[in-house]
């Protein structure tokens, strides 16, 4: 069982039928149905912001989404920030949320950090797109 990092986009995609990568989201999440998912905090609080803008309900059917797939969501450490500022530094078109990700990541040793965006796979070999 490998470690792979999700990005919001997967996470917003795979529970809107309507997102435009939910078709690639969907297959993402069949593709990696033995490996163990991971979110960010960064990233867990990104995919928050919709449910919580909707109520309770929204929030608690998000919860159970994660609780379903047994995702485990990782803390924001010192090193992970110190390798995401560095990834910032490096690099002035990624964001600082996108590069906490690819941090998070790293720090893990993770073999994929899955993404509906394909900057990102020039910012790190663990990118994979959806």
């Amino acid at each position: 069982m490998a470690l792979v990092v999700l990005d919001a986009s997967v996470i917003i995609a795979f529970r809107d039928p309507a997102d435009a990568l939910h078709a690639r989201a969907v297959t993402a999440f069949r593709a990696h149905v033995s490996d163990a998912f991971v979110l960010p905090a960064s990233v867990y609080a990104e995919v928050l912001i919709g449910p919580m803008r909707h109520g309770p309900q929204e929030v608690a059917s998000l919860e159970q989404f994660i609780a379903d797939f047994a995702m485990q969501i990782i803390p924001l450490t010192p090193d992970i920030a110190r390798h995401a500022a560095s990834l910032r530094a490096r690099t002035p078109s990624l964001r600082l949320p996108d590069a906490f990700v690819l941090a998070t990541g790293d720090s893990l040793g993770v073999g994929s950090v899955l993404t509906g965006d394909a900057a990102w796979l020039k910012f790190s070999p663990r990118a994979v797109l959806i």
